[in-house]
Formats: C-alpha cells, sequence, structure tokens
C-alpha cells in the first residue's frame, strides 16, 4: 500500500546527527508515512546508524558514487509513493505534531502547508531565533525571499505533479518557487514545528556566495532583467537581514 505522506532525507557524513533526525520523524503523532533516506555515499557511520533502525517504514537508498544534496533528494522523490512529499535533512528536527497539524490543513483543501521554525545550535535547547513568514504566501512575495523553510514544506504531489531539483545553488528554493507559481494556496503554520541546525558550515562562511546564487535565479533561472532582478534582490537582501536578527 502507499503510504500518504513521503519524507525525503538525504544524508552524508551525517552519523552524528542523523539518529536524532529520524527519531524526530518516527515520534510523529501523524503515524502513515514513509522515510526515504538517501545515503549520498558517505564515508563515516551514516549507514550503520541508520540500519540500527528496524522501523518499516524508513526506506534504505544509497548511492554508489556520492551525487550531492539535489540530486539525492530527486532520487528520494523519484522512489516516494506519497500523495503528499515533505523534507527533513539528516541534521534538522522535527516537532512531534508537525505532521498531523499540516495534514489536517492540506486537508482542507491548501496545496502547499509550510511553518515557521526555530534555528539551534549544538543542542535542541540552545534556541537562537524564531524565522516567521507570512500565515499566506504568494509567488510575488517569494521571489522576494524563500519564505518555505525546505524543513517545514509539504506539498500535494497528485495535484502540483513532483518537482525535481536543479544543481543551482538554493536548488530548494527554486523548487518552491515552481511549486508555488503552480499552486493556487499555501499557507504557513504560524507556530515553529521544526527545528533547523546551525553549524560553522551553514552560517555565513558562504554569505556572499548565497547572494551570487540568488542573483543568478533571478538572471538565468527566471529570466529577469537587471532592474527587475535588482528590484526583487533588494528585498532579498531586506529580508535576510530581517531573518538573522
Amino acid at each position: 500500500m502507499k503510504e500518504i505522506v513521503s519524507i525525503i532525507m538525504p544524508a552524508y557524513n551525517a552519523a552524528d546527527t542523523i539518529h536524532e533526525s529520524i527519531m524526530s520523524v518516527l515520534e510523529q503523532t501523524f503515524t502513515d508515512f514513509r522515510l526515504y533516506v538517501v545515503n549520498d555515499c558517505s564515508t563515516d557511520k551514516t549507514k550503520d546508524v541508520i540500519m540500527s533502525f528496524s522501523d518499516k517504514r524508513i526506506v534504505y537508498i544509497e548511492n554508489n558514487i556520492n551525487l550531492g544534496v539535489s540530486e539525492s533528494r530527486n532520487l528520494g522523490i523519484k522512489e516516494s509513493r506519497g500523495k503528499y512529499i515533505a523534507f527533513l535533512d539528516s541534521d534538522d528536527l522535527w516537532k512531534s505534531e508537525k505532521l498531523e497539524i499540516q495534514y489536517n490543513l492540506l486537508l482542507e483543501g491548501w496545496d502547499i502547508v509550510c511553518s515557521n521554525y526555530q534555528t539551534f545550535s549544538g543542542s535542541p535547547d540552545n534556541i537562537l531565533n524564531l524565522r516567521i513568514s507570512p500565515e499566506v504566501i504568494s509567488y510575488k512575495e517569494m521571489l522576494k525571499s524563500n519564505f518555505i523553510g525546505n524543513l517545514t514544506g509539504i506539498y500535494n504531489s497528485d495535484k502540483l505533479s513532483k518537482i525535481y531539483q536543479n544543481k543551482v545553488g538554493h536548488e530548494d528554493y527554486v523548487m518552491w518557487l515552481e511549486l508555488v507559481k503552480k499552486a493556487q494556496k499555501i499557507y504557513c503554520v504560524q507556530e515553529s514545528l521544526a527545528l533547523y541546525r546551525v553549524t560553522d558550515k551553514s552560517l555565513s562562511s558562504n554569505k556572499v556566495r548565497a547572494m551570487f546564487w540568488q542573483l543568478k535565479i533571478y538572471r538565468n533561472v527566471l529570466g529577469f532583467s537587471l532592474i527587475k532582478s535588482g528590484y526583487y534582490f533588494f528585498f532579498y537582501i531586506l529580508y535576510a537581514i530581517h531573518k538573522r536578527k
């Protein structure tokens, strides 16, 4: 039988964090799901940690070579069978009621549901800040900033079809942009339902690169003019500063 919700989790050298991430899925109050864990040719004990779970809802996929996060997510999306598709990386966490709250909203007719989320460092108790998005999200607003944290988003693949990620930098943002453009109803739960782990790698050692990626999306992916790209990039910078307060 098909699951109702398919959850995609890419993993690369995540032995230190993936157990906690998987547990946050298995402890969901909504239980009709499969978790597709894609081991991207890890060189540590990531596979051992994954295989230590005996839950039949975990689907293990292993890459023969390192493909990167976007291609690994795509493999999980391709294998998934659920009506609804959600994402969680191997170092982030969900709160136990996350799927149940969102599933009920999807049943009400929303095409995409996301939520606010918290960032943390080290221990989940060490909260850094709260990332807040508008309650109802439009495509025009999404062009200004990614208001759908990838770890919070879930979408109706029967309505919107499966959307795969391109390796362009901010690949999750480009995917959500495409989904939001197709969707009619996008809702953001105004409470934190997930926890995003901040590490040295995810911090702003990559700020300049992230800005470059954003400009490339406006110019090369969306085909915007210089003036239109500059307009949206201005808002992107404003929201980026606001998010990190």
